[in-house]
């Protein structure tokens, strides 16, 4: 709710890739659309030494390069001077008593402060100490919100971690700990497709649904994150929060109202029904791989042992959901880039009509999260002039073509206003973030003691072979090929 005050919206590493490619393009956007507030600076904080215009410099020509508007000249001479950058250090307290005396000065009775995390992860708690010990925490009349980026946390015990020295400083209401995936149109649209659509709902659990498929497939490898990525994975990187908040937005129980901790209370309740993996359930539900010529990537140890790609075959046991697999996979090097949700439905009880292999084609429901979004909905028709041939035929909706392909933004455009308006509804709860590193740690710590062989492929295909046999062993396959259902 806007109180009227003045806000400034900090952003620590304001020099780095994240604020020049996607935070402040986010935020010029929303100043074009009239969405930001009558009053507002945005405080570059760094290591780099820029003055005020070189920093703007800087992120003028990100936003040239980066953005997906169009660039218009007349539009950033008046958000520029909103601009400003601050130098420090992220251990220095004579720094932070720096930027509390820059802000005091500028909003000089009170005002509402965001504060990003747009650093490393190791000074997330360096940050917030020395932000509380300067007195840039304390809500008076203005509220105060800190933005964490992931990753939050490398397995349970260092996300608990976390959770407590931050909440030494900060109330979790304060807390918005940001999964970009959750700001995407697409993502949210699976909340209404689901609820705001009666012949979904009725269909959306075990007695209908046979399996359901949740692909997050990139074409590049690990181009500049080399040295971060060889220490985290595939897992850590994309499981532990893109994969499973999809799964909990597609598995979940209708809310009772949008509002955050209503929305959230659902998602947590996915995630507390799911079992975690015993150790000897690993070898037969997951599968790790890599890339072949990972190793010889910059960066990268020689011997280097990390999974590009895994999949993992995970059970919900509540009574929605109780014997219906939901398989994950997520991989670099592959052949598209490609996000999509498959929900597989279970064939007809009895044959009516002939076919060829005495059985019919399920009918399929498939979600688009990028790049082509939309939805596509597979059912049988007869074919024209046959007794009772069948064929699978498609319906389909597009977002460019119902609504133009500029409609979508950034995802981060998004959540920086939802931040700006104290909306935590697409925000991760501490219990929540928990509560999945329970469900990966089991994998991980599997992966690590046990003799489970690492798998190879080759770069621009669909994975290794031993994915297809996870579901093999089902009697089931996965659903995409070149990014089509077959």
């Amino acid at each position: 709710m806007d109180n009227g005050l003045p806000i400034s919206i900090v952003i620590f590493g304001a020099s780095g890739d994240l604020a020049q490619r996607k935070l402040v393009p986010s935020l010029f956007n929303l100043y074009r659309k009239g969405r930001m507030p009558k009053q507002f600076h945005i405080v570059g904080y760094g290591n780099t030494a820029f003055s005020d215009e070189g920093f703007r410099a800087h992120l003028e020509e990100g936003i040239r390069k980066f953005a997906s508007f169009e660039f218009n000249e007349e539009e950033w001479d008046t958000f520029a001077p909103h601009l400003v950058y601050q130098q420090g250090r992220y251990s220095d307290l004579a720094d932070f008593k720096n930027l509390a005396g820059f802000l005091k000065n500028w909003e000089p009775d009170s005002g509402n402060r965001i504060y990003y995390m747009a650093t490393p992860p190791g000074v997330f708690p360096n940050i917030v100490d020395l932000l509380g010990l300067t007195g840039q925490l304390t809500e008076n009349a203005g509220w105060r919100r800190v933005v964490i980026e992931k990753p939050f946390g490398m397995d349970l015990a260092s996300a608990r971690s976390l959770n407590e020295q931050i909440h030494k400083t900060l109330n979790e209401r304060q807390i918005y700990r940001i999964d970009h995936y959750l700001g995407k149109e697409t993502v949210q649209n699976i909340l209404v497709t689901r609820f705001a659509n009666t012949i979904f709902e009725p269909l959306w659990n075990r007695n209908y649904i046979d399996h359901v498929e949740i692909t997050v497939a990139e074409q590049v490898g690990v181009e500049h994150r080399a040295r971060f990525y060889d220490n985290v994975g595939v897992v850590r990187d994309m499981f532990q929060n893109h994969l499973l908040q999809l799964l909990t937005l597609v598995a979940m129980e209708p809310p009772a109202s949008f509002e955050a901790n209503a929305l959230r209370n659902e998602k947590v309740k996915v995630l507390n029904s799911m079992r975690p993996m015993k150790a000897e359930e690993v070898a037969r539900r997951t599968v790790r791989a890599q890339y072949k010529g990972y190793r010889e990537e910059e960066g990268v140890n020689p011997e280097s042992m990390t999974p590009t790609f895994a999949a993992v075959r995970m059970q919900i046991d509540n009574w929605r959901w109780q014997g219906v697999p939901f398989y994950l996979r997520s991989g670099k090097r592959l052949k598209e880039k490609l996000s999509q949700i498959t929900i597989e439905f279970k064939e007809p009880p009895h044959m009516l009509f002939p076919s060829k292999d005495d059985r019919l084609t399920p009918n399929m429901l498939v979600l688009y999260l990028q790049p082509d979004e939309g939805i596509h909905w597979r059912f049988e028709a007869k074919v024209p002039d046959t007794i009772a041939d069948m064929r699978s035929v498609d319906m389909e909706f597009h977002y460019a073509d119902s609504f133009g392909k500029t409609a979508i933004p950034e995802a981060y455009e998004r959540l920086l206003l939802d931040t700006i308006t104290g909306d935590a509804s697409l925000f991760t709860r501490a219990d929540e973030v928990e509560t999945a590193w329970g469900l990966i740690d089991p994998i991980l710590e599997a992966w690590e003691s046990q003799d489970q062989p690492l798998a190879f492929y080759e770069p621009g295909s669909w994975g290794p072979i031993e994915a297809d046999d996870l579901l093999a062993r089902d009697k089931r396959k996965w659903s995409t090929w070149d990014g089509r259902v077959e």
